[in-house]
């Protein structure tokens, strides 16, 4: 009970960095605060440094990719943010758990139940409610479409190696991977931010959506089912939409109202699915 609780704490603070992201890189560049984002996780979770070793190399290449995806996953996913509504981003963001079965499939040929396919069509059919909603675009939501898909991956593999390694130094490792990609890239637009819009979400994404959220969630999944960690995940595009519409102002009128709801039934319905897949694919022999 403990674990679902700390999951829900997460989604609900995820849910609100979607509007402090938005407002926070209207003015200031995107990739340097996405760099510093991980630069401020990283220096949060490092007294945990001396536990990095007890991976070996198989946990240090786990959490190295898992860091990589979350790198990917959040730039995609933020230059969607400042293209469409807080509130389609949270949904279609939401959509990774429809997206788990579908991926699965392609990469890992496991088959995907009717159900499954049910609510595919619907959460596309939402996305493409979505679309035309004013204040959104159709090209910020595939952005951010394909981010889900990012992390969905990062989520199979979270659900093989979160029960094997230890939770710090794992969590550790994945956001000095996300950091250090992530400064690379934003060398050519690099600045000193300032003013609170952008120092206040870099300290709200940095300590509590990345640092201790990406730590709870490897705690979590150590302690909870599959099944239960996707449920939970199904929260955050609901907080999405319940702070961009008392925060951000997103309006989206009936048509987008419509979309997002779509949307969360087809991954209501899908979830099972997401989370039965998950199962099978631990169960199949991976690389140590």
């Amino acid at each position: 009970m403990p674990a679902l609780f700390a999951l829900v704490a997460v989604t609900a603070v995820w849910g609100i960095t979607f509007v402090q992201v938005k407002d926070a890189v209207a003015i200031y560049p995107l990739l340097p605060f996405l760099a510093l984002r991980f630069a401020i996780a990283s220096v949060t979770l490092s007294p945990g440094a001396g536990r990095v070793r007890s991976l070996g190399p198989a946990g240090l290449g786990a959490a190295a990719l898992a860091g990589g995806l979350l790198a990917v996953g959040y730039v995609l996913q933020t230059f969607g943010l400042q293209r469409t509504s807080v509130s389609s981003a949270g949904f279609v963001t939401g959509m990774y758990v429809v997206l788990t079965p579908l991926i699965a499939l392609v990469l890992f040929r496991l088959r995907v139940g009717a159900t499954a396919w049910v609510g595919v069509a619907l959460a596309t059919g939402g996305l493409a409610m979505l679309a035309g909603v004013h204040g959104g675009s159709a090209g910020g939501d595939l952005l951010v479409l394909a981010a889900a898909a990012v992390y969905s991956l990062q989520i199979v593999l979270m659900e093989r190696y979160a029960p094997r390694y230890d939770a710090i130094a794992f969590t550790l490792v994945e956001m000095v991977v996300a950091f250090a990609g992530l400064s690379l890239a934003a060398i050519p637009t690099a600045a000193v931010p300032h003013g609170w819009t952008v120092w206040g979400a870099l300290l709200v994404t940095g300590i509590f959506a990345s640092a201790l959220g990406f730590l709870v969630q490897t705690w979590a999944q150590r302690q909870t089912s599959a099944t239960r960690t996707a449920l939970v995940f199904t929260l955050e595009p609901v907080w999405a939409a319940i702070f961009g519409y008392t925060l951000a102002g997103d309006r989206l009128g009936a048509l987008g109202w419509g979309g997002c709801a779509v949307i969360m039934a087809g991954i209501v319905l899908a979830e099972p699915a997401a989370a039965q897949t998950l199962v099978r694919l631990l169960r199949r022999p991976w690389p140590a």
